[in-house]
């Protein structure tokens, strides 16, 4: 059942920037005016910039970002993005491991989780991903394919054209894919795709995969590790709605999911990836070695050259970019 809080913050944030008086919002609620008074109390203390003027009543600050599913989804357009589906907290761990929880306890298909800051924010390959406070979408969304290893991955590429297409829509920047999970911004990483899949063991069937994207959206001073090679969508004085952006994201990512390894995903996944004819240094276990990134094929691996003339299909795998040694 949807509390008076989540009712009460729904209408603000379809009027943001509008004052609604106690006494409109009491009746279209059917709502006693305490319980709106109180209900807009416990909504600042979350943080929520609500001005009240005399004589006009309530309203939501229209700088105010604060996510929330109900921000969530004044934006988006997908039917099946729902309610009850959405997940939002302030601080938590990491939202793939919360969303695996969900998962085993039986979460369907597009159960969401979003979080304003991870403390324990994971990437590729065990890294920690940087994922402070307010300044960027942190989000997991658990999908039920029934498919192969192969098909799962390429859930990972329809999720990187997604959030491409998502940040040109809502904020006309144009991104690139660094094969195989990153998206850049000029010569910045400013988003991570982290995919895992949870299979039966006896059949080998992906029953469960755990989809988390996490993008910096204002955020600045990063660890010393990245701060060269991380970067972020905009200055952290600029306001942009992350409700939106999340709602994008998630709208075109549901949008392509039952068109995985098409024709038209591939090839638009091909045209914005920027390694594609660039020499490289491929990263696997303890060897490191150089070639030349050759294509992407159906499958969204990466097939490269090594400086030998022999040809391989990644399917997996770290790569950096760099000129070709002397």
């Amino acid at each position: 059942m949807t509390s008076t809080k989540s009712k009460i913050l729904a209408l603000l944030e379809g009027n943001r920037g509008q004052a609604l008086s106690g006494s409109d919002i009491a009746k279209k609620l059917h709502l006693s005016r305490s319980a709106v008074w109180k209900s807009i109390e416990e909504l600042r203390k979350e943080g929520y910039d609500i001005q009240a003027t005399t004589n006009k009543g309530y309203s939501l600050s229209e700088s105010s970002d604060i996510l929330s599913a109900e921000g969530l989804l004044l934006w988006a357009q997908n039917p099946t993005i729902t309610r009850d589906k959405i997940h939002v907290f302030k601080s938590i761990g990491s939202t793939n491991q919360e969303a695996k929880k969900m998962a085993v306890g039986g979460a369907g298909q597009g159960t969401i989780v979003l979080a304003e800051e991870q403390t324990e924010g994971r990437g590729r390959l065990g890294r920690s991903f940087f994922s402070p406070m307010g300044t960027g979408v942190y989000m997991s969304i658990v999908l039920r394919p029934r498919g192969t290893a192969e098909e799962a991955a390429l859930t990972t590429t329809a999720a990187a054209v997604a959030v491409c297409r998502a940040l040109y829509k809502v904020l006309e920047i144009e991104a690139g894919i660094k094969w195989v999970n990153d998206i850049f911004v000029g010569e910045r990483k400013v988003c991570g795709i982290l995919t895992e899949a949870m299979s039966d063991i006896q059949t080998g069937v992906v029953e469960t995969l755990i989809l988390g994207i996490g993008i910096n959206v204002t955020t600045e001073h990063f660890p010393e590790e990245i701060k060269n090679t991380a970067g972020s969508l905009l200055p952290a004085q600029c306001s942009v709605s992350r409700n939106r952006l999340a709602a994008a994201i998630l709208d075109e990512l549901f949008k392509l999911l039952p068109h995985l390894g098409s024709q038209e995903l591939m090839d638009e996944y091909r045209a914005r990836s920027f390694i594609t004819g660039k020499w490289i240094t491929v990263h696997r276990g303890d060897e490191n070695y150089e070639a030349k990134a050759l294509d992407i094929d159906s499958k969204g691996a990466l097939i490269i050259e090594k400086t030998d003339g022999s040809r391989e299909t990644l399917r997996s795998g770290e790569v950096t970019i760099r000129p070709r040694c002397s």
